[in-house]
């Protein structure tokens, strides 16, 4: 924009039982989370969160495939009993099997192992139960893994086991209610720490997955579960110590047990899809059931068809949050006395809409094909399905494309789940669009450093485009547009290098990195610019756009971190450059926030450069074409603020008031930093703990992709 006018671009905090410990939350490329929630920034540096060392480790950590190496969500996810969240055999050799023999050999060993099951396996005899021991990855490759004829049990003590990615079928015995055949797909006696996700399990003889025993920290995760009288049992136990994550299953033609869970202290059931189809021979005889002194939260479910989709005793608790009700009859019960909870306390996970859940689950339940790729992240890593596909781009042809807009391109219309496309070392002379029907993609680079590879292209606001229909205007300006909801930028540099000394004629806004969606990450990545370097917008003016920003450089000198979206800067280097002229002078944020949402948070960063001394302000107030209605809202805290920054931080713009909309300070450091004063606003304590990143992400929590 230019300096005097811009033209408009079309907690409650809780605490986790003494048994747990909250997993972090962790916005790095192919590092374990452990290691991520170590490092501390290291500001001037590219190695930016992790250090050298760390740096070292991450490198080795991408060595493995990163479905050998995904760590489980939910319950599964969390730090407990000695066992920090569950990741399987990520830690031993990665071997594959096509025999009963084998498969056997490697699961029941004491040693780690990533189990990679290529072949159909026949159980010998009918029914048999591999013991499976800790610290065990079981996954078939591609759709060709499959269990034939019986399943896998996990005894007393045995954690950190991830079953993934099979087909476990057809045990049955030619007895519907069979009494006589414990015949399950996956069994669980006392077991903690279980990650069962994108299973195909069907047809056995008793069950599907039996969690017995105060079986705990156990994740089922997109999983097809069919054909079959008692889908899933939880419970055979009088203790009430259990904590199970079931989400986005689909469960289908199954009578009953879908799931019965009993005696489980926390059960969140969430975005799963009971379908009982009518004309068929089999009948639902309930839905969900919380049993005995179960506190169940079901929320954004849907179920189609059911006799009795929700039932509880009335000894259990059970808390209905937005699940969606079609053509079923009979009980649909909740209520009781149990203490309530929040999932949040314990892990992170994001909602999809209940009635998004049947379309979501029949394309993205079961093994997939492209799932020995790379590793599925559900709905806690904010994405709409579990399955990633990887796109290679490389400059010099080694890669499946030469350009990232081709692999952009390459991804299919409304895609339900992730595509990663990996970006070679290099620089990449291009612009780069994500539209909006191609949601869940990130864009990584590959190398050890954010340096390696560079995105750049020099357009600018005033600049006419090619065809000759008009100028640019600062959006259309952009080196990167990201317009898709649930996308991540990692691990790159992003640079417009529009040369303002050459081209005063024009409107010298020039955009390396622009958002337009919701739920978008840059983590990472260093963004280049001058003027108008950043900037974050929603689809619409009344959408919600949320943008998380962490381990980050961004450069620039006027309102170069911009616009109307929800954004949180943190843990990052905001660095101040000269002008074009070389002269010191500047603005470093404008927000245009709408009435009644969060603008612009800057959170545990830096603010520097080699610019004069107080020459550049925090920020100004956006008010586009005039309007009145925005109320444009920056807060900086916890900051470090260089002597660059102004002993009053904050400007008027437009002829509106900086007094009259939303800027603040709280708590920052360093030689720009200053005292409470009627031009220099500070939060009080109280203001402040209503004005963290949790207010601002709301329901979102970024995770890594």
């Amino acid at each position: 924009m230019s300096e005097q006018r811009r033209k408009s671009p079309e907690s409650t905090k809780a605490t986790a039982r003494p048994r747990h410990r909250k997993r972090r939350t962790a916005l790095a490329v192919g590092v374990p989370l452990a290691l991520t929630a170590a490092g501390a920034l290291a500001y001037g540096t590219d190695l930016g969160l992790f250090g050298a060392d760390a740096q070292a480790k991450a490198s080795a950590a991408t060595a493995a495939p990163a479905w050998a190496t995904a760590s489980a969500d939910g319950f599964a996810s969390v730090d407990a009993l000695g066992q920090n969240g569950t990741y399987g055999g990520r830690d031993g050799k990665t071997v594959t099997v096509k025999t009963l023999a084998d498969l056997e050999k490697y699961a029941t060993a004491s040693e780690p192992y990533v189990i990679v099951v290529a072949a159909t396996i026949d159980m010998d005899p009918v029914g048999k139960e591999i013991k499976v021991q800790s610290n065990k990855t079981i996954i078939g490759s591609g759709t060709s893994g499959q269990i034939v004829g019986g399943g896998f049990f996990l005894g007393q003590g045995v954690h950190n086991v991830i079953i993934r990615n099979l087909t476990i079928r057809d045990a049955y015995q030619g007895v519907w209610n069979d009494k006589e055949h414990d015949y399950d797909g996956i069994q669980m006696d006392g077991a903690h720490h279980v990650w069962i996700d994108h299973n195909d399990i069907r047809h056995m003889a008793d069950g599907l997955i039996d969690s017995r025993k105060d079986t705990t920290y156990l994740t089922v995760s997109w999983n097809k579960l069919s054909q079959e009288n008692k889908a899933f049992g939880i419970g055979w136990t009088d203790n009430v110590t259990a904590d199970i994550t079931i989400h986005h299953n689909w469960i289908r033609e199954t009578e009953q047990r879908n799931p019965s869970t009993d005696n489980v202290a926390h059960a969140h059931l969430y975005n799963n899809f009971l379908e009982d189809v009518a004309g068929t021979d089999i009948k639902s005889s309930y839905g969900n059931y919380s049993r005995g002194k179960t506190n169940m939260l079901l929320e954004n479910s849907y179920f189609q068809g059911l006799t009795n989709p929700v039932v509880r005793d009335a000894t259990a608790t059970l808390v209905q949050r937005g699940n969606v009700f079609s053509g079923t009859t009979g009980k649909n019960e909740s209520g009781g006395t149990g203490a309530a909870w929040d999932p949040k306390t314990y892990y992170a996970y994001t909602l999809d809409k209940a009635a998004d859940v049947p379309a979501l689950l029949k394309s993205g339940t079961g093994p997939r094909s492209s799932l020995g790729t790379s590793a599925s992240t559900s709905a806690s890593t904010g994405t709409k399905a579990a399955a990633a596909t990887t796109l290679t781009v490389a400059a010099d042809g080694s890669g499946q494309y030469r350009t990232v807009q081709a692999a952009v391109d390459a991804v299919p219309a409304n895609n339900a789940s992730r595509v990663v496309i990996s970006v070679k070392p290099g620089t990449y002379r291009e612009v780069v669009k994500v539209p909006a029907n191609k949601p869940h993609v990130t864009i990584q680079g590959s190398g050890a450093s954010r340096k390696d590879t560079t995105i750049v292209y020099g357009n600018a606001a005033g600049m006419t485009k090619p065809d000759g229909s008009g100028t640019y205007g600062t959006p259309g300006s952009a080196t990167v547009s990201v317009q898709s909801d649930d996308s991540q930028v990692r691990n790159l540099t992003v640079t417009n290098d529009f040369d303002e000394s050459k081209h005063q004629d024009i409107a010298n806004q020039a955009v390396a990195l622009l958002t337009q969606a919701d739920k978008i990450v840059l983590d990472g990545v260093i963004v280049n610019g001058d003027q108008d370097t950043l900037e974050m917008e929603t689809a619409a003016k009344d959408k919600l756009g949320r943008v998380y920003i962490s381990n980050s450089y961004i450069t620039g000198n006027v309102d170069f971190i911009f616009g109307r979206a929800t954004v949180v800067v943190d843990k990052s280097v905001i660095t101040l450059k000269k002008r074009w002229n070389g002269t010191s002078a500047g603005y470093v944020t404008a927000p245009s926030t709408p009435a009644a949402r969060k603008g612009i948070l800057i959170n545990r960063s830096s603010v520097t450069g080699d610019v004069s001394a107080a020459s550049f302000f925090l920020g100004r107030n956006w008010h586009p074409g005039g309007d009145t209605t925005v109320d444009p809202q920056t807060t900086v805290r916890d900051t470090a603020l260089s002597a660059a920054v102004k002993s009053t931080p904050w400007q008027d713009m437009g002829g509106f008031s900086w007094k009259d909309d939303r800027f603040a300070e709280y708590r920052n450091t360093g030689a720009g930093a200053g005292a409470a004063s009627a031009d220099r606003p500070q939060l009080t304590t109280a203001q402040a703990a209503d004005q963290e990143v949790a207010d601002w992400l709301g329901d979102w929590t970024p995770t890594a992709s």
